[in-house]
């Protein structure tokens, strides 16, 4: 149980100067004219879902919801490969850090990090947490990250990559993965396991703070604008990306952020575009014969990447959590262009939606995927994360609304008057701005309501700044009949996907009909 490998030529809490210094020494990457530190993480420019396993035992055996995202591996294999790694890493320069995650001196983990590379090391510097608070004596994890290591399917898993959680020994093991994300993600899915047993609401959401103090999250998988319209000028950052709602508020699971760049301007993103500077980490992020990075090009990936820390973000809470949300955002990327702008949802229909996770996979961040635009259901807008059965984040969410009187939305960031590659358009980000500003600010509960047919949605009769006919997405199509075709059939996807739920009728008949 425990315990962190001894290492014969260990770096031990270098500042990210020597190990950015170390990094482009050992040719890990390459300087940006940004001064942005640039990699490329070979043929896995996403995470890889299908090496993903959790060790099967005792702890877990009942506990985790087993299937094609939660895979189970026995304990001896993950000894072996855990054995495997050390042997390896034995002998080679290993840079090691200690941070925590969860920025809640209860709640949050202390987590040693070894790895491999040296820019693997400033990445978890950028997004875990510096400076532990946590209470002393509380059980460390350890990140064991051997990225130029392989495996096989002889050693019992899938491919030349793997990456197991291990809850009962608090381990993580890495081989032969380069994209950093990986990291992140796995101590994520660690608090996804560990939190609900406490009460704590794990959310794989963004966080801001307005002038008086009010909190809004934002729920969506990567390319719905989770990064992009929690970074707004007017209001303060928690974080972008993984958060934990208690009975206390909200806090951040991490340091920094972790922001796509495909498309990336100053213009639209301000906040995103200057803190790609002085020792971030870009991944797959193509440079120009200048150096300066072509955020176009997506010939590496549609999944380019940068992390930073949150110091690189002027308007942010420096305590990095907040109190109870007043406004909670799900956004979803509609394909088809039935679902309106903005929606005010009932408790029933946040329960519906959150369970559903409906949107796109934009650019997606896993390896395998394919290169079109492709809808689906995420699981409580994060499935891939959560190691137990949905039904307990779901029940946790609501137990949160009913005690903070939190009100749900439901935004649409994707495509209005026709569906994807059918004639219809995306929302342009300074429409969803409106939508969100009017969110925040009230005035969308002040406005007289409409419910649309079949999808049984409240919407406001106007938006300052969004054009009212954008508000009914029936009245942007120029075929009515096409639109119903198309509710139709997004409605019969809603209601497979929602089949295997075991929930109350009036939860299953929030849907869209």
């Amino acid at each position: 149980m425990g315990g962190i490998p001894n290492f014969v030529h260990a770096k031990v809490n270098l500042s990210v100067d020597d190990l950015l210094a170390d990094a482009a020494a050992n040719g890990e990457g390459t300087w940006s004219e940004t001064k942005a530190f640039t990699v490329q993480t070979g043929k896995r420019t996403g995470r890889s879902p299908k090496d993903r396993y959790i060790v099967r035992d005792t702890l877990t055996d009942t506990t985790v919801d087993w299937g094609k995202v939660n895979q189970p591996i026995s304990p001896d294999v993950f000894h072996t490969l855990w054995a495997k790694a050390e042997a390896y890493l034995k002998e080679k320069t290993v840079y090691v850090s200690h941070y925590q995650v969860g920025a809640d001196s209860e709640y949050g983990l202390p987590v040693t990090v070894i790895t491999e590379l040296a820019w693997h090391q400033v990445f978890v510097h950028h997004l875990f947490i510096r400076d532990r608070t946590v209470t002393v004596g509380l059980p460390e994890w350890t990140v064991l990250n051997a990225c130029s290591l392989q495996t096989t399917p002889a050693d019992g898993v899938n491919s030349d990559a793997t990456l197991i959680l291990n809850f009962a020994e608090r381990k993580i093991l890495l081989i032969g993965l380069l994209y950093a994300g990986e990291m992140k993600k796995a101590m994520f899915s660690v608090l996804n396991f560990l939190l609900p047993n406490q009460g704590i609401l794990p959310m794989h959401c963004a966080a801001n703070v307005g002038e008086c103090g009010d909190v809004a999250l934002f729920f969506g998988l990567s390319g719905t604008g989770k990064t992009t319209l929690s970074a707004d000028p007017n209001r303060y950052l928690i974080g972008d990306d993984e958060h934990g709602w208690s009975e206390r508020g909200v806090f951040n699971f991490e340091g920094g952020c972790y922001a796509k760049c495909i498309n990336l301007s100053k213009a639209r993103e301000p906040m995103i575009w200057d803190a790609i500077r002085d020792g971030a980490i870009m991944e797959n992020v193509v440079l120009r014969a200048d150096n300066t990075p072509d955020y176009d090009d997506g010939s590496l990936t549609q999944n380019t990447r940068a992390a930073y820390p949150l110091d690189y973000i002027e308007k942010r809470i420096i305590a990095n959590r907040a109190g109870e949300p007043e406004a909670v955002l799900f956004l979803t990327c509609d394909l088809y262009g039935v679902l309106p702008p903005v929606s005010i949802l009932t408790p029933e229909q946040a329960a519906y939606y959150f369970l559903s996770g409906y949107t796109a996979l934009v650019g997606s961040t896993e390896v395998g995927s394919v290169a079109a635009v492709t809808p689906t259901f995420s699981t409580c807008f994060g499935a891939p994360f959560f190691p137990r059965p949905p039904i307990v984040y779901a029940e946790l969410l609501m137990k949160r609304m009913r005690e903070s009187g939190a009100q749900v939305y439901l935004v649409n960031t994707g495509w209005t008057g026709g569906a994807y590659g059918e004639g219809g358009q995306r929302f342009e980000i300074p429409v969803t701005r409106g939508v969100v500003t009017a969110i925040l600010s009230g005035e969308v509960l002040k406005q007289p309501k409409t419910i649309l047919p079949r999808l049984g949605l409240a919407i406001p009769a106007s938006v300052l700044g969004v054009e009212t006919r954008l508000l009914n997405p029936k009245s942007t199509w120029a075929d009515p009949e096409a639109y119903d075709r198309a509710l139709a059939d997004l409605a019969q996807k809603f209601a497979e996907n929602f089949a295997r739920f075991e929930v109350p009728d009036a939860i299953r008949q929030a849907g869209p009909h």
